[in-house]
């Protein structure tokens, strides 16, 4: 059965740390709810019975969930820089 991804794990910091960053910054806030989003995108997908997508659809749901993922940790090393 299909969950969630563990973003947290991924970007080995912890939910509190990734929080407290969100808070300070608007635009950390914003790719991460883009990445909530596309995760959910990807769970319903995994999940969906009767109107399943391809496999195509699948995978193109899978890279747009990455290239935010690869943005949030893009934003993570640019507060580590400033200092934040």
């Amino acid at each position: 059965m299909p969950v969630t991804h563990d973003l947290y794990q991924d970007l080995s910091c912890t939910k509190e740390d990734i929080l407290e960053k969100r808070k300070q910054d608007p635009r950390l806030d914003s790719l991460l709810n883009q990445y909530s989003q596309a995760d959910a995108e990807v769970v319903a997908a995994e999940t969906a019975a009767s109107d399943a997508p391809t496999d195509d659809q699948l995978k193109k749901l899978k890279q747009k969930r990455s290239l935010v993922k690869d943005k949030i940790v893009q934003q993570l090393e640019a507060l580590t820089l400033n200092g934040r």
